[in-house]
């Protein structure tokens, strides 16, 4: 059985494919397994025997169109994942907002699925790709399949990790407010309040956790770090707010290291991370798979560019599933909250033939 990884960079127009057999696909239950090791990657939120993380050990090369036609895509282990209705995620919400107000946390971010039934059963998920790249020229795309993972179609804004020539990047990305007809100038300064949408305090604090983190993070780790101002960038028929992390590494051949100490960082998960990442997997009843983890190109000695597995997508012949989540401040409301997951699942819906 073969795997393949169909992917678009941001702002490129050229798909790449990467594809392996049985034998050049790697599953491993550690994030450091990477190390030294280049192929293209699909690391679930929390690595375990279901959920490894996936190596596809191919060359990435042009996507011929019609050649994934006839292409077996695989369901994998989660084919009906629990559908979390509003009730359900109200529990999820009240019990991470308490948390968070009796001082345990700084941040947490919860997550919620639905499932959808294909309008077009059978619909071909290169065609919802295709879709993908046509509506989200500013994200990266990539349409994964593995017998380990199933099929995972994605529109993702977020770098956990890119580099070129010893040069590094990752980013702080948080907040989310939903794109008017009257905004029209997105990646401006933060300093420039009169170009800029008015955000919230909430959403200023939020991406203040997720900086600090980094921060923090890649002082630790870097040879040299430089952070860039506060932007308001788009992402589909959302805005958020980013900072550009830039720094060097004594070698490139640790990547999987770095990997596991940015992921899962604050903007999928909370902080303190590890005590957040703990609450997570022990309260939310979501459960993420290979949403919030990390899927793209790794290679040390190349082009590297990993992507946060946001605006996700799992694929069935007749029916999906979509993963959004949010962060949760001590000031969070519920119904805010739930409207802002489903604005993000629209990113999706919207690949959707109907």
């Amino acid at each position: 059985m073969q795997s393949i990884a169909l992917y678009r960079l941001p702002h490129h127009t050229r798909p790449m494919i990467v594809v392996a057999d049985d034998a050049m696909t790697a599953a491993f239950t550690s994030v450091e397994h990477l190390n030294g090791r280049q192929g293209f990657v699909l690391s679930p939120f929390k690595c375990d025997i279901q959920h490894p993380v996936i190596l596809i050990q191919g060359t990435p090369r042009p996507y011929q169109c019609g050649e994934l036609d006839h292409y077996s895509f695989h369901e994998g282990p989660d084919a009906t994942p629990e559908h979390i209705q509003k009730d359900t995620y109200m529990k999820d919400f009240d019990t991470f907002v308490a948390a968070i107000r009796k001082g345990r946390f700084q941040k947490l971010v919860l997550s919620r699925n639905t499932s959808l039934s294909l309008p077009v059963p059978g619909q071909h998920p290169v065609q919802l790709f295709e879709r993908a790249c046509h509506a989200y020229p500013r994200m990266m795309i990539a349409l994964v399949s593995t017998p380990h993972a199933g099929t995972w179609l994605m529109a993702t804004p977020e770098v956990l990790l890119q580099g070129k020539d010893g040069q590094w990047h990752t980013m702080a990305l948080a907040g989310t407010m939903k794109l008017t007809e009257e905004m029209n100038d997105f990646d401006v300064p933060i300093g420039n309040v009169s170009r800029l949408p008015q955000w919230q305090e909430k959403d200023i604090r939020e991406q203040d956790v997720v900086k600090a983190y980094l921060h923090d993070c890649l002082s630790e780790i870097s040879t040299y770090m430089k952070q860039d101002s506060t932007t308001t960038v788009r992402a589909g028929a959302l805005l958020h707010l980013r900072n550009i992390f830039t720094f060097g590494l004594q070698d490139n051949q640790h990547l999987g290291h770095i990997l596991g100490r940015l992921h899962p960082t604050p903007a999928v998960c909370g902080m303190p991370k590890q005590e957040a990442f703990r609450f997570i997997l022990e309260h939310e009843t979501c459960r993420r798979s290979y949403y919030s983890g990390f899927a793209g190109l790794l290679q040390p000695e190349g082009e590297t560019h990993i992507y946060v597995t946001l605006r996700c997508m799992q694929y069935h012949p007749t029916h999906c599933t979509l993963y959004a989540g949010g962060g949760l401040m001590p000031e969070s409301n519920m119904e805010n909250e739930w409207t802002e997951t489903a604005y993000k699942m629209e990113t999706m819906k919207a690949c959707i033939v109907r």
